[in-house]
């Protein structure tokens, strides 16, 4: 079986299993995390659709990220994940997938859904099967040891990696991932940092301007106001799926289970990213 070695391991997070196990442990349990170990319930709760996480260092989103992790994990196990992330490489497609193989992380080994990505890209025109786009890009790749440490068991997942994030291109994405999904039970995430590179006082204004459309569960609202804002959010395109995936799956409602900067879990405010961790539920 074709694997695809961890691009990222040492850098946004650590190389060894027991110290990555460690700071995701570390990570839901920081003041800015959930405080807490999420336990999975033997009774899955479907009423959770999707979820929307950064995709920073841990240093940096990693407390983030768990309180979504702790929702996700709380609603029971999911036997498949689908990840969209933004590409920032450039390589490979405007959007694309992998259906053959596994992707190796210090924690293991998790293979790739075929079946369920086969029928996301056969469903859509505008995703194609390829590597190049996966094969340096972290987006995708941070999520994993989150889903591998909350999850007892394996998983299948589906890594769409997404260059092309208009409006248009993002509503069909959502519309084929969710008619391939639908009655699978599979989680969707959306990886996505939010503003770059400006003060926390400046990046926090932007993005809960922004962050409130999604709470509206109103797409183009959301991309008109990060055009019309400026905001340097990395993966709009895959939140603009996500939400319009859910939409069509049931949920009704978006909820902010966290947003911070780089700046709270760091500590220099002056030039910060921004992350959110958000829930979407029927």
């Amino acid at each position: 079986m074709k694997t695809r070695p961890p691009a990222q391991a040492g850098t946004f997070y650590p190389d060894t299993e027991g110290a990555l196990r460690t700071q995701i442990h570390n990570c839901f349990l920081h003041p800015l995390g959930p405080r807490s170990i999420p336990s999975v319930p033997g009774t899955p709760d479907d009423r959770l659709v999707a979820i929307v996480v950064p995709h920073a260092g841990y240093d940096y989103s990693g407390p983030v990220a768990a309180n979504s992790y702790y929702s996700l994990a709380t609603s029971g196990l999911r036997e498949s994940v689908i990840i969209l992330g933004p590409n920032h490489t450039g390589y490979g497609s405007s959007v694309s997938t992998m259906t053959d193989g596994q992707w190796a992380t210090p924690l293991g080994d998790v293979p790739l859904d075929k079946s369920l990505a086969s029928s996301i890209a056969r469903l859509s025109g505008l995703i194609d099967v390829e590597e190049e786009a996966h094969r340096r890009e972290h987006s995708i790749e941070v999520q994993l040891p989150f889903l591998q440490f909350i999850y007892p068991r394996r998983f299948q997942f589906v890594p769409i990696c997404v260059m092309l994030q208009d409006l248009e291109t993002s509503t069909e994405i959502g519309d084929a991932i969710a008619k391939a999904s639908a009655g699978t039970g599979a989680m969707l995430i959306a990886s996505s940092d939010w503003t770059h590179y400006e003060s926390h006082e400046s990046a926090k204004k932007k993005d809960m301007e922004v962050i409130q459309a999604v709470l509206e569960m109103d797409e183009r609202k959301f991309q008109d106001t990060i055009e019309e804002n400026h905001v340097s959010a990395c993966g709009y395109g895959p939140v603009t799926a996500v939400m319009h995936a859910s939409k069509v799956l049931g949920a009704k409602q978006a909820k902010l289970l966290s947003y911070q900067t780089s700046g709270d879990t760091a500590g220099d405010k002056r030039s910060v990213v921004g992350y959110a961790a958000i829930a979407f539920t029927k």
